[in-house]
């Protein structure tokens, strides 16, 4: 039995080859690097393959099928090419939110690798005399002005955005949502509530209770700690070998040199402060590998690199390190410091009976220097969560109770 051929890219037979060529290389492209920085480049590459899809319908907008054949025809090719998501609906709704925001800078905001395969796609395009990307947006949306893409915003987003059809409010929504960091829920309530219409009808001088009231209907949706700390992280780009000796100085100059890189895979809110700080007491100096800070989260995030598996000695010297910070560098308005140890391997009892298990400013990450395929990366990420779940007793009960819940009635 022969074996089955991938779906075609190029056909002869096929008028809309170039068309679906185009979709191959923008989700192709965008995937090798969604390890690095995933939110951005979903946000950025549902927009492209939005623009796209316009783009080709307007080539044949004079049939009134023509449309609806090209959706068709992508999907199919997209699916069996790149699993799930991209249905006909998901086609749709990535040409809705390039219509409803085609005023996003979402070119200056892409690696350099796929600012090359977009031009490559423009450079064709344009010696068929067709328009660019931000020309083809909606009318009302050509009439914004160009605006940078928000990375603090994930395509769920976006999904919630779209269904505020008034562009003054989704505009406003946007905005707020990635200045005053609300999660996908704390926004999905606001529009639903119509928070911003009470908030532009009420006197400026009680528009403070309004917001007050809203940040305490939303409380529960903000976002914890833990949820800042990327676990396992992917490094590939250091450089450096899996299994390789390295000393923690080498791994500590590969991330300064590719700082800003650390900083993408780190999240969402960091900022380098220092690497090496020094904390001078009376009894002797201390020196912390590396120092950041999160705005989101409004503390100091020491991080201890270790180039081999964690172990007992790694926390206790990570929770001296946390109370000498919050002695002598912490100021005021800071919340608690946090330490993350950065090591090439976890350990189940270190995470279960060390004080690892009850301290909740302190985290153990795993670091790779590899990009992993996605059935090891989703083992390694089911792995660390346990063990996550291991260090944080609170977080062990939750789960309890939340499973004695979910159980059935007769069970009960």
């Amino acid at each position: 039995m022969s074996k089955k051929k991938p779906a075609s890219l190029k056909s002869n037979a096929n008028p809309c080859a170039d068309f679906i060529a185009d979709l191959n290389s923008i989700v192709s492209t965008a995937r090798n690097m969604s390890f690095r920085a995933a939110n951005l480049m979903q946000v950025a590459c549902n927009w492209l393959l939005g623009w796209r899809i316009v783009e080709q319908e307007q080539r044949g907008k004079a049939r009134a099928d023509y449309g609806k054949r090209i959706i068709e025809e992508a999907s199919k090719v997209l699916t069996e090419n790149f699993g799930s998501g991209f249905s006909e609906t998901q086609l749709r709704n990535f040409r809705k939110f390039y219509q409803m925001f085609g005023f996003l800078q979402i070119q200056q905001a892409l690696p350099a690798e796929f600012k090359n395969e977009i031009l490559k796609i423009q450079q064709t395009l344009s010696a068929k005399s067709i328009q660019s990307p931000k020309q083809q947006s909606d009318e009302a949306n050509q009439q914004q002005v160009e605006q940078p893409l928000l990375p603090q915003l994930s395509w769920s987003h976006y999904e919630c955005l779209m269904r505020v059809a008034d562009l003054k409010a989704r505009t406003w929504y946007m905005q707020e949502s990635a200045s005053q960091q609300w999660d996908y829920r704390t926004l999905k309530r606001n529009i639903a509530s119509q928070y911003y219409y009470r908030l532009m009808q009420t006197p400026k001088a009680q528009k403070p209770a309004v917001v007050k009231e809203m940040k305490k209907l939303t409380a529960d949706y903000q976002k914890e700690r833990s949820e800042f700390i990327k676990n396992p992280l992917i490094a590939e780009f250091l450089g450096v070998n899996q299994g390789a000796a390295v000393t923690e100085s080498t791994l500590e100059n590969a991330i300064l040199n590719h700082l800003q890189k650390f900083l993408m895979e780190m999240g969402k809110g960091y900022a380098f402060v220092g690497r090496q700080q020094h904390i001078h007491t009376e009894d002797d100096d201390y020196y912390i590998d590396l120092v950041f800070y999160n705005y989101m989260l409004k503390c100091f995030v020491l991080i201890d690199l270790k180039t081999r598996k964690i172990s007992y000695e790694d926390i206790g010297q990570m929770d001296m390190y946390l109370k000498l910070y919050d002695t002598y560098k912490k100021t005021e308005g800071d919340n608690p410091t946090i330490g993350i140890i950065l090591c090439s391997d976890t350990n189940a009892d270190v995470a279960r009976f060390s004080t690892l298990a009850t301290n909740k400013r302190m985290y153990a990450a795993k670091y790779l220097t590899y990009i992993p395929s996605k059935e090891i990366l989703a083992r390694e990420i089911e792995m660390q969560k346990e063990l996550f779940i291991e260090q944080h007793e609170n977080l062990k009960k939750e789960r309890k109770q939340k499973a004695k819940n979910e159980l059935p009635r007769k069970s009960r």
